[in-house]
């Protein structure tokens, strides 16, 4: 085997050398490969050809696809049927008109040329090539059609039915939902061809509903055999001496966890500790879960195919199986635990003067909720006294933390969240909005001072590492956004493409003001998502050069991929391996990333599910909500205290006809010249659910407009009728 030929090795070769696309022969020249490995080269080339690292042009030349006009990302479509791509390598998202998106569907890793671009607009393209599917099996609602059948997926952004040919139904019964294993994707003018693999139920049948969000998902629900194996083998072990030896024991310390009333995985615990009149020792105490899961095990191989924990609206999908997760990982009270512990000497302004990282043993005293903790600081419960100081030392340090951060830029986005309450049959009874507590924040700063603090910490030793990184918006998002806000005279200030502190002062505008929450949504959908990455490229919402995830190796495997890194180089002396750096960080970052969005995606269709089951139950009852998009055929409405939104389709409204004013992001009537536009308070009533397709329908009946009105010309057309979508990134 020819050692120095690697991927590395072509794609630096086609980078720097390479004038043109090149032939294998010419490649393997290039590269000084002998005869006798010109096999060999002939393979890795097709490799990378289907992971999309290379492509082969006309007359089997192959070149870099950024070289070709050529970019590799995912698909993400719109409800309208349109796509963005999302590139690899970062960059802005190419616009792709549903025509050109082939077969492509929402999630799917492809190939885009770019075909044109304009100033002040995404990068338009065209999907040429689809190197790999998002989705190896459909959900939706089975329907016969004679002999023969199809399937509606319950995801709106997959946007054909799947035809079911006869005999490949598995006997199911018209409307059940079922999976379906997709046998052929179809092309530009086809739909998918599938069969069905297994019959979830009636629609109304309880779990069904969550169930389909499993599915269509592609989220494992069960742990293998060897898995479950090699967990419960690690934890009849359990603690033994030998796992003790070389641990500070700091048993002696009131440690504490603060988390949701539910949760069943802990995996951070604070302590803190008085050194003199004017120093603290804060101690951050995080599961040692790399001491139970060994690199490339299967449990390791699991927890990286999982990525992350999925919390869906009914149950959790761990990251790894339940003896870990939530027992012998889980930092519970009254028992001894591993951990790794962060231990800063701080002073009271907040400020670090040094910090150290060991291996510890050590055990909670107290498992407190959010709320419990919040209501030690205010007074209204009862506490053991070095507790309640503890959490009162830690909140005024959490204060100042705070101050500090957001003096640098950093952005806080106060978004309402909706916490659906189920009964026992698993039905939506009540939406209840989560209240951001106190010690909220508290937890908050501490975990992102650990994250920073190890982060820099790597740096500055310039080991491999595995970061979290997110990038400064791309300047069309920021046109976007100015336009967004000109119907509420609001702007982004200059330099947001280098400091949050523009938006900073934006957001700190709108506070307490009725436009506060959707002037947050629009800002957020301004930014790029963050991500992982082995480069460090700074964290720009947080105003930090360094940051990463290192506060929960229980739900999330960069946390886990940290700890490895950080214990073995900056604890144990050793050199993590050369090749860390080129392939393991890399693929960790790719897949982390990945697994992270699909599970964010889940989480929220499951919510979105309950609150679409809860409407169905208040049809005919009134709502008032906020408009947060406009688009030709109608508009959007965020409806209060359900967190919901729905859809008031512009032909409903009777009074006038209603056109798009894209510069107003408004509908406006011809002839009364009456606005809906973004922002604006209405009232409505609840006209039509259906949770096939995932749509509310909803109709005005009452208003309260934001701006004056302005009278539309009689049988003047408005100009520039594009569509625009609240709920999707813009052009």
């Amino acid at each position: 085997m020819n050692t120095s030929l690697s991927p590395e090795s072509v794609l630096d070769f086609l980078k720097r050398r390479a004038a043109r696309p090149l032939k294998p022969k010419e490649i393997a020249r290039g590269l000084g490969v002998e005869a006798r490995h010109y096999r060999e080269l002939q393979l890795l080339l097709r490799k990378m050809e289907a992971e999309g690292r290379i492509y082969r042009v006309k007359k089997g030349r192959y070149a870099l696809p950024e070289r070709i006009n050529l970019l590799v990302g995912r698909v993400q479509t719109t409800r309208a049927g349109d796509g963005f791509v999302i590139p690899e390598g970062g960059g802005a998202d190419i616009f792709v008109p549903g025509s050109r998106l082939e077969s492509a569907y929402h999630g799917d890793r492809v190939v885009v040329r770019i075909e044109r671009t304009r100033r002040g607009r995404n990068p338009e393209g065209t999907v040429v090539k689809i190197l790999e599917r998002a989705h190896e099996q459909v959900v939706g609602a089975y329907h016969r059609a004679g002999r023969y059948g199809f399937v509606v997926p319950e995801e709106p952004r997959l946007r054909r039915d799947v035809f079911i040919p006869a005999g490949a139904d598995k006997r199911a019964k018209d409307g059940e939902v079922v999976v379906v294993r997709i046998v052929d994707w179809g092309d530009a003018m086809l739909n998918p061809v599938g069969e069905v693999a297994e019959v979830l139920g009636h629609p109304d049948a309880p779990g069904v509903d969550v169930l389909s969000i499993v599915y269509g998902h592609g989220l494992p629900a069960e742990f293998s055999p060897e898995v479950r194996r090699e967990a419960a083998r690690i934890h009849r072990r359990g603690i033994s001496r030998a796992d003790l030896e070389g641990r500070e024991d700091l048993r002696r310390l009131l440690v504490f966890t603060i988390d949701p009333a539910d949760a069943k995985d802990h995996d951070d615990a604070l302590s803190v500790e008085r050194l003199g009149s004017s120093t603290l020792r804060v101690g951050i105490h995080i599961a040692d879960v790399s001491h139970y899961v060994p690199e490339r095990s299967d449990l390791d191989l699991e927890a990286f195919r999982r990525g992350t924990s999925v919390y869906l609206v009914d149950r959790v999908l761990p990251m790894l199986p339940p003896e870990l997760s939530g027992d012998l990982c889980s930092l519970r009270p009254d028992e001894d635990r591993l951990a790794v512990t962060l231990l800063l000497d701080m002073d009271r302004e907040g400020r670090v003067h040094g910090h150290r990282l060991v291996r510890s043993v050590i055990q909670s005293r107290h498992r407190l909720s959010y709320e419990e903790a919040q209501a030690i600081l205010d007074g209204a419960q009862e506490a053991p006294a070095a507790l309640r100081d503890a959490l009162r030392v830690l909140w005024a340090l959490s204060v100042k933390l705070r101050a500090r951060r957001t003096t640098r830029g950093s952005l806080d986005f106060d978004l309402p969240e909706a916490r659906v309450v189920l009964n026992a049959a698993g039905e939506p009874t009540e939406i209840q909005r989560v209240l951001r507590l106190g010690t909220h924040r508290l937890i908050e700063e501490f975990m992102i001072l650990a994250n920073t603090t190890v982060a820099a910490e790597a740096a500055r030793r310039r080991l491999a590492f595995l970061y979290r990184i997110h990038e400064s918006p791309e300047p069309v998002s920021l046109e976007a956004l100015r336009e967004a806000l000109q119907p509420f005279r609001l702007s982004v200030g200059k330099g947001a493409e280098r400091s949050p502190k523009p938006f900073q002062k934006l957001l700190g505008q709108v506070r307490d003001r009725p436009e506060e929450a959707l002037v947050n949504t629009l800002v957020l959908r301004s930014m790029k998502q963050a991500r992982y990455s082995a480069k460090n490229e700074g964290h720009f919402a947080l105003a930090a050069p360094h940051y990463a995830h290192f506060t929960s190796p229980i739900r999330r495997y960069p946390d886990l991929v940290v700890h490895r890194i950080l214990t073995r180089a900056l604890l144990d002396g050793e050199r993590i391996p050369e090749g860390w750096a080129k392939d393991v960080l890399p693929a960790a970052a790719q897949r982390s990333s990945e697994r992270e969005r699909l599970a964010m995606e889940a989480e929220r269709d499951s919510v979105e599910l309950k609150k679409i089951e809860f409407l169905r139950r208040h049809l005919g009852d009134e709502f008032w909500g906020t408009i947060s998009g406009v688009a030709a055929y109608g508009f959007f409405v965020l409806l209060d205290d359900v967190f919901a939104d729905g859809l008031v389709r512009a032909h409903t409204l009777e009074d006038d006809y209603y056109h798009l004013i894209e510069t107003e992001h408004a509908l406006v009537g011809e002839r009364t010249g009456r606005r809906f536009r973004l922002g604006d308070r209405v009232r409505v009533r609840v006209d039509r659910v259906d949770p096939e397709a995932r749509e509310v329908d909803l109709s005005v009946t009452g208003h309260e407009e934001t701006a004056p009105r302005r009278r539309l010309e009689s049988g003047r057309r408005p100009r520039g009728r594009r569509r625009i979508d609240g709920r999707t990134r813009r052009r």
